[in-house]
C-alpha cells in the first residue's frame, strides 16, 4: 500500500499533452497521481492553455470549480480555479489549476472554447466572485440580483451579513 501523498511511476514528460503545455506556456507545474495529471498554468495564459487542450482532442469540458486558500498554510495565492476537461477519443483526463488574487481576481472565459462553460463560470462568480472576461452572461445564478457579496469566500461570515431582511417574504399564495 502507498502513502497517498506520493506520485506514481508516470513521470509528467511522458504526457504529451501535459510537454505541450509546458512549451505554449513555459515551465509550469505539474503534479501526477495514479497517472492522473495536475497542471498549474499561469492566469494571463489560461485561454490560451485551455484551448490548446481543446485543439488536442480534449473535448469535454467536465468542471470548473474554486478553491478560498485564505489562511492556507503555504499558500501564494488567494484562489484557485480548477477545470477538470477530458478526451472523450482518447480517454483521458487532465486538470488544469489557475489561480488569481484579490483585489479582482479575473481570468478569461472559456465559453468559446466549450459552451457547458457558461452556467459553471456563472457559478463561480455568483459564489467566489472570480470576474470571467469575455462572457456573454456574467450575472447571478445561485444567489438573488440584489445579494452583494460572495458567500463562498472563506471572509464570508457563516452567520451572514444580515441580507435576509432585504429580501420580500413570499408567502406559499405568492410562489
Amino acid at each position: 500500500m502507498t502513502d497517498s501523498t506520493q506520485t506514481n511511476k508516470a513521470q509528467p514528460s511522458e504526457n504529451p499533452h501535459v510537454i505541450a503545455l509546458e512549451e505554449a506556456c513555459g515551465d509550469s507545474e505539474v503534479s501526477v497521481f495514479r497517472n492522473q495529471y495536475r497542471v498549474v498554468v499561469p492566469a494571463e495564459k489560461s485561454f490560451e492553455a485551455l484551448s490548446l487542450l481543446k485543439d488536442r482532442g480534449f473535448d469535454l469540458l467536465i468542471d470548473v470549480s474554486c478553491v478560498d486558500y485564505l489562511e492556507y498554510r503555504g499558500a501564494k495565492h488567494r484562489y484557485g480555479l480548477l477545470y477538470l476537461v477530458a478526451s472523450t477519443v482518447g480517454q483521458q483526463r487532465l486538470t488544469v489549476r489557475v489561480f488569481a488574487d484579490d483585489p479582482e481576481p479575473t481570468v478569461a472565459s472559456v465559453v468559446p472554447l466549450w459552451e457547458a462553460a457558461n452556467w459553471l463560470e456563472r457559478e463561480v462568480w455568483d459564489l467566489f466572485g472570480i470576474h470571467f472576461t469575455g462572457h456573454p452572461d456574467l450575472r447571478r445564478l445561485v444567489m438573488p440580483e440584489e445579494f452583494t457579496a460572495h458567500p463562498l469566500r472563506k471572509d464570508y461570515p457563516l452567520q451572514g451579513r444580515g441580507e435576509r431582511h432585504n429580501f420580500p417574504v413570499i408567502t406559499r399564495d405568492q410562489s
